[in-house]
Formats: C-alpha cells, sequence, structure tokens
C-alpha cells in the first residue's frame, strides 16, 4: 500500500472557475499527486499526495508556477469535520461509554464527547474516511435514536433592527429638543451682536446696557437669578439627558467598569458635566439673588447627542443593508439533497431524501429539473442548463455537462444531473461567501480600530487637560485678579473674588471638555 499525506496550501489569486480548473488538471499530472480539491471562494486547495515522490513545499511552487501565489498551510485540522448530534434514549453513563467507545474505535472519528444532561453528542472525524451519515448510523446500531442538531439557517445574529430602532429613537428625541435649544442660542447670539453695535454706537453706561439686557425677553428673570433662556434650556436639556442619552450611559459604564476609555466616555463625561455644571451654577445664581444670569451650557448636550446618534444611526443601517442580502444568501441553499447507490455501468439502484449537513465528500447526488443543488460538485452523468446568477451575476443559464462543477444554491433547469459531492457544509461556495459577509461585519476597519485606540489614549488626556486648566486659572486668579476680571463677563462686586476665580476656572475646564469631547475623532 501506498502511504497518502494531506495538506493544505493556501491559493492566492483565482479570479473564476477556469483557475481552479487550470490548477486541478495540471496538478493532477504530476507524480506523487493523488487527487486535489480547489475551492475557490476559501482560497484553499486540498491535495492527497504521497509523501515519498513529493513533499507540501514542491506542492506549493508548482502551483506558482501557474501563476498564483501559493503558502502552505501549517494546521491540517482544517480538513477536520464536526458533528452535532442530539442522541435519545441514553439512561446512564454507561450508555454514554459505550456510545464514546464503538466511536472511538469507528475507523475515521478522531474525537467524541457524549453529554448525558443535554443529550448532545459532539463528534470530529475525518471527511475523507468517514461522513456524519455513517456516524449517525453507527450510534443507531447501538439502539439509540439519533438526528443532527438543527442549525438555524436565518441570520438572525446579523439583524440590525433593534439596534437601528434604538439609535433612531435616540435621534429623534435628541433632535425634537435640540431644535427649540439651537433656536434659543441663535436668538440670544443675534440679540447679543445688536446689543454690542447699539452700545459701540450710542456710549452707553454699563447701568444702561443692562437694563437694555435684562428687557430682552429672555433674559427676564422668573426668580431672582432664573432666567427664561436657562429655565427653557434646562428643561429641554433633561430629557435629552435621559432618553436621547440612555444607551451612551451604559456604554460608558461598561467601558469603564473594564478600565477602558471610548468615545462613549468622553461623550457621556462632556455632556454630563456640562449639565451637571450648569445646574450648580444656576442654583448658586438662584442662592444668590444673582442680577446678571450665569453662562450655562445646556446647549451642549441636546447638539451633541444629536450628532453622534445620527452617526451610529446611519452606520447600523448601513450595516443592516449587508446583512439583509446576508440573509437572502443564505436562504438561497438547498434544504434537503437526493442521494442515489449506483450500481455497475451507473444503473441507479436505490434513492433517498436527506439533510443537506448530511451529504458526504464523494456522494453522488440527483438533481432534478428545477431543483437546487444542494453541494458543490462535478457532473458525472446528464446535460443541462443551470442558472448560476446567484454567484456570477449571469443571467444567461450554463450549459453543465459530465465533468463540469456545478455551484451550490444555483437552479437546474431542464434535464437531470447527477453530481458527485466535492465541497459540502461549510466548504460550500455560498457557505463561504456567507462566512466571509459575516467576518467583514464583525471586523472593524483598520481606521476605526486605530480611532478606537486613540481615544483610549485621547480621553485621559482631555481629561487632564481639563485639569491643568481648572488649576491654572485659579492659580491665574490668585496671583493677579485683573486678568480674570477681564475675562469674566457681567462681574460685580456683590460676589466675592475667590468665588469669581473658580467659576472662570470652572467655565474653561469646562470648555475643554465640551469642545474636545465630539472631536471629529469621535463623530467621524
Amino acid at each position: 500500500t501506498k502511504t497518502v499525506s494531506k495538506c493544505y496550501v493556501q491559493v492566492t489569486g483565482m479570479t473564476c472557475a477556469s483557475c481552479v480548473a487550470n490548477i486541478e488538471r495540471n496538478l493532477r499530472r504530476e507524480d506523487g499527486i493523488h487527487s486535489i480539491l480547489v475551492a475557490l471562494m476559501a482560497g484553499k486547495a486540498e491535495v492527497r499526495y504521497n509523501p515519498a515522490v513529493i513533499h507540501p513545499s514542491a506542492i506549493a511552487e508548482l502551483i506558482r508556477e501557474l501563476g498564483f501565489g501559493a503558502t502552505v498551510m501549517e494546521n491540517c485540522g482544517e480538513g477536520d469535520g464536526i458533528l452535532e448530534l442530539v442522541v435519545r434514549g441514553m439512561t446512564c453513563a454507561s450508555c454514554v461509554h459505550k456510545i464514546e467507545s464503538t466511536l472511538m474505535k469507528t475507523n475515521g472519528v478522531l474525537y467524541c464527547s457524549v453529554a448525558l444532561a443535554t443529550n448532545k453528542a459532539h463528534i470530529k472525524y475525518d471527511p475523507e474516511i468517514i461522513g456524519p451519515r455513517d456516524v449517525i448510523q453507527v450510534v443507531k446500531d447501538l439502539g439509540f435514536t439519533t438526528s443532527l442538531v438543527k442549525k438555524g439557517r436565518s441570520a438572525s445574529h446579523l439583524d440590525h433592527k433593534q439596534e437601528i430602532r434604538q439609535w433612531k429613537r435616540s435621534f429623534v428625541v435628541s433632535l425634537v429638543f435640540c431644535i427649540p435649544v439651537m433656536g434659543l442660542m441663535i436668538y440670544m447670539m443675534v440679540m447679543d451682536s445688536q446689543l454690542s453695535d447699539a452700545h459701540a454706537h450710542h456710549n452707553m453706561s454699563s447701568e444702561e446696557m443692562e437694563a437694555l439686557h435684562s428687557s430682552m425677553v429672555l433674559e427676564y428673570q422668573l426668580l431672582p437669578g432664573l432666567s427664561v433662556m436657562n429655565f427653557l434650556s434646562f428643561l429641554l436639556c433633561v430629557p435629552v439627558q435621559m432618553f436621547g442619552g440612555w444607551h451612551f450611559y451604559i456604554q460608558a459604564y461598561k467601558a469603564v467598569k473594564h478600565k477602558t476609555a471610548n468615545m462613549d466616555v468622553l461623550i457621556v463625561l462632556a455632556t454630563t458635566i456640562a449639565f451637571v455644571y450648569s445646574l450648580v451654577v444656576l442654583l448658586v445664581a438662584m442662592a444668590e439673588k444673582a442680577k446678571v444670569n450665569p453662562v450655562t451650557f445646556f446647549d451642549t448636550p441636546p447638539m451633541l447627542f444629536v450628532f453622534i446618534s445620527l452617526g451610529r444611526w446611519l452606520e447600523h443601517v448601513a450595516k443592516g443593508k449587508t446583512s439583509e442580502a446576508l440573509a437572502r444568501l443564505i436562504s438561497l441553499q438547498a434544504t434537503e439533497a437526493t442521494i442515489v447507490t449506483l450500481g455497475p455501468d451507473n444503473v441507479l439502484l436505490s434513492e433517498e431524501q436527506v439533510d443537506v449537513e448530511l451529504v458526504q465528500r464523494g456522494d453522488i447526488v440527483k438533481v432534478i429539473p428545477g431543483g437546487k443543488f444542494p453541494v458543490d460538485g462535478r457532473v458525472i452523468e446528464g446535460h443541462s442548463m443551470v442558472d448560476e446568477s446567484l454567484i456570477t451575476g449571469e443571467a444567461m443559464p450554463v450549459t453543465k455537462k459530465p465533468g463540469n462543477t456545478v455551484i451550490a444554491g444555483s437552479i437546474n433547469q431542464n434535464g437531470s444531473l447527477l453530481i458527485s459531492a466535492t465541497h459540502v457544509g461549510a466548504d460550500t461556495t455560498l457557505s463561504q461567501i456567507v462566512k466571509l459577509v459575516e467576518e467583514a461585519q464583525t471586523s472593524k476597519a483598520p481606521i476605526q480600530q486605530f480611532a478606537d485606540k486613540l481615544s483610549g489614549y485621547f480621553v485621559p488626556c482631555i481629561v487632564a487637560v481639563s485639569v491643568v486648566t481648572l488649576f491654572a486659572w485659579i492659580i491665574i486668579g490668585f496671583v493677579d485678579f485683573e486678568i480674570v476680571e477681564k475675562y469674566f463677563l457681567g462681574y460685580n462686586k456683590s460676589i466675592s473674588a475667590a468665588e469669581v476665580i473658580i467659576r472662570f476656572a470652572f467655565q474653561a475646564s469646562i470648555t475643554v471638555l465640551c469642545i474636545a469631547c465630539p472631536c471629529s475623532l469621535g463623530l467621524a
């Protein structure tokens, strides 16, 4: 007997089925190679060879000579089949032992573990030697009933509907409250500029100026120290902080719990501090019955939340689109296959309907006109036209005759075909496409990972900078009060110098936080 080894080669640069045929045809001619199977989507070739005659590196070299990139894959465990079964009728540990020991003795079974509590069996096998149907038969012969664990064919884990709803709601809530806040802000700006113009033209005294200021509707004080503007802003800000920012708070809490800082932490930090600071300043002003209305930051949280929740909403909508396409792809898979047994001269002896997961490599599958191909394979007998538009986008049916390859999920049109299964289960082209799209969905774009990594350093930096600002201004204030007096608007002698300094320092440090938080990095 000749010893046969198996190796996997990663092949790059294949573009279509003819590349696959080219590699397979040329390598079959070589000495020492028994068989070769190339999967286009996975970019993988499985080669069975005689180690006495040829080495894997030489095989890769042969593929390279054909103009493709090829590297030998080290971990050959890739080719193991994995089977999950539900086993009924086990009563005790000895049943478990009986099943395990019998399966382990079976040629081709590499690993087997049976759990009595869940009635499940987990089996690893070599698809070259044995297939899922053989394994199931062995268990049945022992007197247990068994069936495959039904895998949900739906792409429910790729469904972004819930996230889309949640961010849309978040965005709408923030937007509803943000528009009036922005309106108030713009109105204040316009009025302020008009005032300063009036001031420039008429050299008014500061008393007259203040009188004019307080005559503005929004600056009208409902209670001493509480202007209409601030009160309205506060009312509009609370719901946004509660409902619009809810998801950010959850995410930020989780991040902080794991001692990391992401964009959510920054956003929450800035909005919360802006909100709390503004609230405290208002309460202090009311307690002091201040004449001049304090500067508050109630406009920051709603506007921040609007931009960011809009961004998140759009991101999930885009992801949802891809998932929809994926779900449609998954639904194209056939669920059952008709397996036939052939006698000499390809005479049909018997046929049976089985679940598509139970089709083994090398099985002969019959596909009737109008049926879907359950697995990738090679035509053995029959002529037909096949619609492969799901993979190639080509609307014209393709002629298939013995020796041609067929793709799982494509539709047989007018003739009956017998095909030999070459790629089954997770190796079919369709499964590979689904896997690729799933990986693309779960992995982040490199720039996104970079941004996340940056924001890990960015958050502590900004916090540090704002703390430095706070202390710097406090020190400056106590050393040279005139500077603060110059910049602190509406300074009147009724508040102590220390308080002015501290208030101004806080204002400066919070401004740093609020401005840095929604930095373009996070928004983008």
